[in-house]
């Protein structure tokens, strides 16, 4: 699978699974890497767009997963 911003990279093992601690740690991490707003409004726009596990996989195609 093809990340789409490898250079960010998040640590979500071991943390708080809820939902909304994913999107904050997520955009968080694109922000402090420099990812313009319109890319992170569009990764919070389709983590959204379906349930959990479908924020989980977008947030492993848009960023380094670990």
């Amino acid at each position: 699978m093809e990340v789409k911003f490898p250079n960010v990279k998040v640590k979500l093992i071991g943390s708080d699974g809820n939902a909304f601690a994913i999107l904050a740690k997520v955009s968080g991490a694109m922000r402090q890497a420099g990812i313009a707003k319109e890319s992170i409004d569009e990764y919070l726009n389709e983590s959204t767009s379906g349930d959990y596990n479908h924020l989980l996989a977008t947030a492993m195609r848009t960023v380094e997963v670990s």
